[in-house]
């Protein structure tokens, strides 16, 4: 595990994907236990796997078909260049798209269009507001709701399968709290950061 973790840190100066180190990771664990492949393949969760590839060929599709550029174009007409506004909505909508859309083909699909709008900013400060307006807002809205995370369709099939299942509007009551007040303080720290001390 620890050489994994370092294997992410290093991987951009390495040149490798972060997927391959995990990969390889988990191909020597494999090989270290000496397990037999039904021990292991038993524990994948192939439905969870399948959900995400399918949300994948959609955003491939939607960048395909050049649903994406005209989203971002719109986009950057609605905010005309204010970079206040674009990182505000930006986190907001990512917040709200998220906890329904799965937030990692979200966040895929947001990255092309948050690209084409921070190159209508002015300022490297406000292009950073952007990125970390996307990265904050995909990540906090995945809490929304049960199908806002791959984390939580996981933990959902685990506790469903050991007989403590938790409903989706059991999940999203609690989500909903937590989200919108993580979501303010991350509001308040980006216009802190990049608008009032910049």
């Amino acid at each position: 595990m620890a050489v994994v973790f370092a294997g992410f840190i290093v991987s951009p100066t390495i040149h490798i994907a972060p997927s391959l180190v995990a990969l390889l990771g988990a191909g020597v664990l494999i090989l270290a236990s000496r397990l037999e492949k039904s021990d292991y393949l038993s524990h994948v969760e192939w439905d969870t796997l399948l959900f995400m590839v399918g949300l994948f060929v959609m955003v491939g599709a939607l960048l395909k078909t050049g649903v994406i550029g005209i989203v971002g174009r719109l986009a950057a007409h609605v905010i005309g260049g204010n970079p206040l506004s674009a990182t505000m909505l930006i986190l907001g909508f990512s917040t709200l798209a998220s906890g329904v859309i799965d937030n990692v083909p979200y966040v895929a699909t947001m990255t092309p269009i948050v690209s084409h709008l921070a190159t209508t900013m002015p300022g490297q400060g406000h292009h950073n507001a952007l990125w970390w307006s996307l990265a904050l807002g995909g990540d906090l809205g995945g809490n929304l709701t049960a199908v806002g995370s791959t984390a939580n369709i996981v933990m959902l099939g685990i506790a469903l399968r050991t007989g403590n299942p938790i409903s989706f509007w059991e999940f999203t009551r609690k989500g909903v709290l937590f989200t919108a007040l993580s979501t303010a303080v991350c509001a308040l720290y980006l216009w802190v950061r990049y608008f009032v001390l910049a």
